[in-house]
Protein backbone atom coordinates (compact mmCIF):
# COMPACT_ATOMS: atom_id res chain seq x y z
CA UNK A 1 0.00 0.00 0.00
CA UNK A 2 1.24 3.38 -1.02
CA UNK A 3 0.96 5.87 2.00
CA UNK A 4 2.37 8.64 0.01
CA UNK A 5 -0.79 9.40 -1.44
CA UNK A 6 -2.91 9.13 1.87
CA UNK A 7 -4.61 12.16 3.43
CA UNK A 8 -2.53 13.57 6.19
CA UNK A 9 -5.70 13.65 8.25
CA UNK A 10 -7.63 10.71 7.73
CA UNK A 11 -7.54 7.75 9.69
CA UNK A 12 -9.00 4.17 8.35
CA UNK A 13 -9.61 1.50 11.14
CA UNK A 14 -11.51 -1.58 10.14
CA UNK A 15 -13.16 0.50 6.68
CA UNK A 16 -13.88 3.53 8.86
CA UNK A 17 -12.56 6.92 8.02
CA UNK A 18 -12.63 10.20 10.16
CA UNK A 19 -10.83 13.88 10.38
CA UNK A 20 -9.43 14.50 13.59
CA UNK A 21 -10.61 18.29 14.53
CA UNK A 22 -8.15 21.08 13.51
CA UNK A 23 -9.63 23.79 15.95
CA UNK A 24 -7.64 22.05 19.37
CA UNK A 25 -5.70 24.72 22.06
CA UNK A 26 -2.02 24.23 21.03
CA UNK A 27 0.23 23.44 24.01
CA UNK A 28 1.23 26.76 24.91
CA UNK A 29 -2.59 28.14 24.78
CA UNK A 30 -3.58 24.96 26.81
CA UNK A 31 -0.89 25.65 29.77
CA UNK A 32 -2.35 29.18 29.68
CA UNK A 33 -5.50 28.68 30.04
CA UNK A 34 -4.75 26.38 32.75
CA UNK A 35 -3.07 29.41 34.58
CA UNK A 36 -6.00 31.32 34.11
CA UNK A 37 -7.79 29.00 35.50
CA UNK A 38 -6.26 28.61 38.58
CA UNK A 39 -5.90 32.51 38.67
CA UNK A 40 -9.42 32.62 39.41
CA UNK A 41 -9.07 30.69 42.71
CA UNK A 42 -7.19 34.57 43.51
CA UNK A 43 -9.09 36.56 46.32
CA UNK A 44 -8.06 39.65 45.43
CA UNK A 45 -10.08 42.12 44.05
CA UNK A 46 -7.97 43.60 41.55
CA UNK A 47 -5.48 40.87 40.58
CA UNK A 48 -5.66 37.58 39.64
CA UNK A 49 -2.68 35.66 38.40
CA UNK A 50 -2.26 32.47 37.99
CA UNK A 51 0.52 30.14 36.98
CA UNK A 52 1.15 26.59 35.56
CA UNK A 53 4.75 24.67 35.58
CA UNK A 54 5.20 22.15 32.80
CA UNK A 55 7.95 19.30 32.66
CA UNK A 56 9.29 18.86 29.02
CA UNK A 57 7.00 15.84 28.59
CA UNK A 58 4.18 18.65 28.80
CA UNK A 59 3.03 17.69 32.16
CA UNK A 60 1.83 19.68 34.93
CA UNK A 61 4.03 19.54 37.64
CA UNK A 62 2.41 22.32 39.78
CA UNK A 63 0.19 25.30 39.91
CA UNK A 64 -0.59 28.06 41.41
CA UNK A 65 -2.29 31.55 41.75
CA UNK A 66 -1.45 34.47 44.06
CA UNK A 67 -3.05 34.65 47.51
CA UNK A 68 -2.20 35.00 51.21
CA UNK A 69 -0.16 32.25 52.96
CA UNK A 70 -1.48 29.07 54.21
CA UNK A 71 -2.43 29.48 57.92
CA UNK A 72 -2.87 33.14 57.52
CA UNK A 73 -7.10 34.48 57.69
CA UNK A 74 -7.23 36.11 54.26
CA UNK A 75 -10.30 37.99 55.95
CA UNK A 76 -8.18 40.07 58.25
CA UNK A 77 -5.26 41.02 56.40
CA UNK A 78 -5.97 43.34 53.78
CA UNK A 79 -6.29 43.31 50.10
CA UNK A 80 -5.72 47.24 49.57
CA UNK A 81 -3.44 48.52 46.99
CA UNK A 82 -2.59 51.77 48.54
CA UNK A 83 -2.83 53.07 52.21
CA UNK A 84 -1.08 56.08 53.83
CA UNK A 85 1.13 52.82 55.65
CA UNK A 86 2.22 50.03 53.98
CA UNK A 87 0.93 47.66 55.95
CA UNK A 88 -2.40 48.21 55.19
CA UNK A 89 -1.92 47.06 51.76
CA UNK A 90 -1.85 43.52 50.34
CA UNK A 91 1.70 44.04 48.93
CA UNK A 92 3.58 42.74 52.06
CA UNK A 93 1.81 39.65 52.70
CA UNK A 94 0.25 38.34 49.44
CA UNK A 95 2.23 35.46 47.95
CA UNK A 96 2.22 35.65 44.01
CA UNK A 97 1.22 32.84 41.70
CA UNK A 98 4.98 32.02 40.64
CA UNK A 99 5.53 31.24 44.26
CA UNK A 100 2.69 29.19 45.01
CA UNK A 101 2.90 27.24 41.60
CA UNK A 102 6.54 26.33 42.71
CA UNK A 103 5.46 25.49 46.63
CA UNK A 104 2.67 23.20 45.18
CA UNK A 105 4.75 21.10 42.91
CA UNK A 106 4.16 17.42 42.87
CA UNK A 107 7.54 16.09 41.39
CA UNK A 108 10.57 16.33 43.09
CA UNK A 109 11.62 19.54 41.42
CA UNK A 110 11.18 21.68 38.89
CA UNK A 111 14.55 22.05 36.73
CA UNK A 112 14.14 22.03 33.30
CA UNK A 113 11.07 22.93 33.28
CA UNK A 114 8.35 25.94 31.29
CA UNK A 115 6.36 28.40 33.70
CA UNK A 116 3.23 29.49 32.00
CA UNK A 117 1.95 32.86 33.91
CA UNK A 118 -0.51 35.51 33.01
CA UNK A 119 1.50 38.28 34.44
CA UNK A 120 5.24 38.71 33.71
CA UNK A 121 7.08 37.99 36.98
CA UNK A 122 8.36 40.37 39.23
CA UNK A 123 12.29 40.66 40.27
CA UNK A 124 11.02 38.27 43.65
CA UNK A 125 9.67 35.71 41.51
CA UNK A 126 12.61 35.70 38.77
CA UNK A 127 14.99 34.82 41.77
CA UNK A 128 12.52 32.15 43.20
CA UNK A 129 12.40 30.96 39.50
CA UNK A 130 15.72 31.03 38.80
CA UNK A 131 17.00 29.39 42.02
CA UNK A 132 13.98 26.38 41.13
CA UNK A 133 15.80 25.84 38.15
CA UNK A 134 12.89 26.85 35.55
CA UNK A 135 14.23 27.46 32.05
CA UNK A 136 11.85 28.81 30.43
CA UNK A 137 8.99 31.60 31.16
CA UNK A 138 6.25 32.20 28.91
CA UNK A 139 3.71 35.05 30.20
CA UNK A 140 0.90 36.91 28.24
CA UNK A 141 1.05 40.40 29.51
CA UNK A 142 3.82 42.50 30.59
CA UNK A 143 2.10 45.78 31.53
CA UNK A 144 4.78 46.73 33.95
CA UNK A 145 7.80 46.32 31.66
CA UNK A 146 8.77 49.66 32.35
CA UNK A 147 8.84 49.44 36.08
CA UNK A 148 12.69 49.09 37.76
CA UNK A 149 11.03 45.78 39.30
CA UNK A 150 10.63 44.51 36.07
CA UNK A 151 14.22 45.59 34.42
CA UNK A 152 15.68 43.96 37.33
CA UNK A 153 13.56 40.68 37.02
CA UNK A 154 14.65 40.48 33.10
CA UNK A 155 18.35 41.18 34.10
CA UNK A 156 18.29 38.41 36.50
CA UNK A 157 16.19 35.83 33.92
CA UNK A 158 18.97 36.84 30.93
CA UNK A 159 22.12 36.34 33.69
CA UNK A 160 20.79 32.77 35.06
CA UNK A 161 20.20 31.59 31.06
CA UNK A 162 16.80 31.57 31.82
CA UNK A 163 14.35 32.15 28.26
CA UNK A 164 11.03 33.93 28.84
CA UNK A 165 8.77 34.60 25.68
CA UNK A 166 5.35 35.75 24.86
CA UNK A 167 2.94 34.08 24.07
CA UNK A 168 0.38 35.46 21.86
CA UNK A 169 -3.12 33.31 22.47
CA UNK A 170 -6.58 33.63 22.79
CA UNK A 171 -7.64 36.81 25.28
CA UNK A 172 -8.63 35.26 28.95
CA UNK A 173 -12.32 36.38 28.12
CA UNK A 174 -12.43 33.95 25.21
CA UNK A 175 -10.77 30.76 26.95
CA UNK A 176 -13.30 31.29 29.98
CA UNK A 177 -15.86 31.38 27.71
CA UNK A 178 -14.56 27.92 25.76
CA UNK A 179 -14.05 26.23 29.38
CA UNK A 180 -17.63 27.60 30.11
CA UNK A 181 -19.23 26.35 27.14
CA UNK A 182 -16.88 23.07 27.22
CA UNK A 183 -18.13 22.12 31.61
CA UNK A 184 -22.02 22.95 30.27
CA UNK A 185 -21.73 20.48 27.35
CA UNK A 186 -19.94 17.80 29.77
Amino acid sequence: MDTNNQQPNLCLLNGNSARKRQDFLEWPEYFMAVAFLSAQRSKDPNSQVGACIVNPENKIVGIGYNGMPNGCNDDLLPWSRSADDQLDTKYPYVCHAELNAIMNKNSADVKGCTMYVALFPCNECAKLIIQAGIKEVVYLSDKYHDTPGMTASRRLLSMAGVQYRWVKTQTPHNIQQQLVRLIVMW
